[in-house]
């Protein structure tokens, strides 16, 4: 028995090897987020797959959210949320509660997870080196799809979107043994601080680092059809189409969206997988079964 087992081992070095050859040098962003957060051994497990990938060569930049420890603190604060097409509208008071979570308690949180776990994480937020340029996000929103009127300007307050992005502290950090953490604030033109969707940062990011891969944790298997079974390999036009027929909706859609707009700018394969498997990120880098969904460029 303990031969067998020894042999399992075995061939699963061996399936790794080749994908560590191919990955070694590499950039690969993970955004990390959903259960994996919250959960304790999923948290412990995402720490020693980050610390195991900077080990044999690989160079793992985390982005990660944040939302629900927002809320909570938020919540303990007496202060109701208010979302608007699923963000939260941010005014002065709740930006600071933003920043507080995720720039503070979240971001350290898992840079002493990685470090408890023999990496060398340091936490950034947009502000630092000038990292993340924002500007305010604005949304529209009709009456109807038939009005003549005007769209209405919705103010979310201090939301916004990635206006531009300086590498610069993250290749530094990247280029040594040192682990980028990165919290999704960024600064506007005007010193304001902005949340930004951490999804959004995360693509960006990888498209600015020309990253072999990007990597989005989420709460699903990754894209199900509609009988729910698992999708992948797709091409940037699998995913038009199964948008079109309604296959990927709801909540699913900015977050393809997002992977294959990172595609578009540069970045080689985009992996949507499963956040509550333990291991998920060195089950999908270093295995030829992987467990969620591939988007290719092509």
């Amino acid at each position: 028995m303990e031969q067998r087992a020894a042999h399992l081992i075995a061939d699963v070095l061996i399936e790794a090897l080749p994908y560590i050859q191919r990955f070694k040098g590499k950039t690969i962003v993970v955004k990390f987020g959903g259960n994996a957060m919250v959960d304790e051994a999923l948290k412990n497990s995402f720490a020693r797959d980050i610390v195991l990938m900077k080990l044999v060569g690989l160079n793992p930049i985390v982005v990660h959210g944040g939302g629900p420890q927002i809320g909570q603190l938020l919540t303990k604060l007496g202060k109701t949320s208010d979302f608007v097409d699923g963000m939260r509208v941010t005014d002065s008071e709740t930006m600071d509660v933003v920043e507080m979570v995720l720039g503070g308690l979240v971001n350290k949180e898992i840079v002493n997870l990685i470090n408890r776990n023999g990496g060398k994480a340091v936490g950034l937020t947009g502000k630092d080196g000038d990292f993340i340029r924002a500007k305010k996000l604005h949304i529209e929103a009709r009456e109807s799809q038939d009005s003549e009127q005007p769209p209405e300007i919705i103010d979310l307050g201090h939301v916004g979107e990635v206006a531009s992005i300086d590498p610069a502290v993250v290749n530094m950090l990247g280029g040594s043994d040192f682990i980028p953490v990165i919290a999704p604030i960024g600064v506007g033109e005007d010193g304001q601080s902005y949340n930004i969707n951490a999804d959004l940062v995360a693509g960006r990011v990888a498209e600015i680092l020309k990253a072999e891969k990007l990597i989005l944790l989420t709460n699903t298997a990754g894209i199900l059809d509609k009988q729910g079974n698992l999708l992948t390999g797709l091409t940037l036009k699998d995913v038009d189409d199964l948008i079109a027929n309604g296959t990927i909706s709801g909540g699913m859609i900015p977050k393809t969206r997002c992977a294959t707009d990172a595609i578009k700018g540069g970045v080689n394969r985009v992996h949507i997988i499963d956040g509550r498997v333990e291991h998920a990120v060195l089950l999908e880098l270093f295995t030829d079964q992987g467990v969620g969904t591939l988007l290719l460029s092509r």
